[in-house]
């Protein structure tokens, strides 16, 4: 690590400690060559994978879009903030997991309906109807069955 001082390579850990949530690690250093003390913070890069879309295009993956579907689907819905922020943070942890460089659209609306299955019906329906591109009232009546079945 370059000093920030005087730009030398040659500098020393002083100290180091996690910080409280266990997510990045505080180090403090010394400049051997100017003998000034500075703080550097260590925390892991997670990359998230690129999304195919249907169509083949692909982008980043958004948490916000993420967020945004749930709240579309559960809106006037009574369902904890909570809740939403735990289902969100299992979606995150499933493609995490995966360790692939590309996830497909169609297996994150996967992991959505999941969750929403178990959040709340009304909310799983909403999002079904415009998931699946619901055609006519056999198709709400098919998911609307699928939900009722224990």
């Amino acid at each position: 690590m370059k000093c920030p001082f005087c730009g030398a390579a040659d500098t020393q850990v002083i100290d180091s400690r996690v910080n409280e949530e266990g997510n990045s690690v505080r180090r403090r250093r010394k400049c051997a060559t100017c003998q000034k003390r500075f703080t550097t913070f260590e925390t892991a890069e997670l990359r998230m994978p690129q999304v195919v879309k249907t169509n083949g295009h692909r982008t980043e993956f958004d948490r916000e879009k993420l967020r945004v579907s749930f709240l579309r689907a559960l809106h006037k819905r009574p369902v904890p903030t909570t809740l939403v922020d735990e289902a969100i943070e299992r979606i995150l942890q499933k493609v995490l997991s995966l360790a692939e460089r590309e996830i497909p659209s169609r297996q994150i609306g996967e992991m959505v309906m999941t969750e929403l299955h178990k959040l709340d019906k009304v909310g799983y329906i909403r999002f079904a109807s415009v998931y699946r591109s619901f055609q006519d009232v056999d198709d709400f009546r098919e998911a609307i069955q699928e939900v009722q079945q224990p």
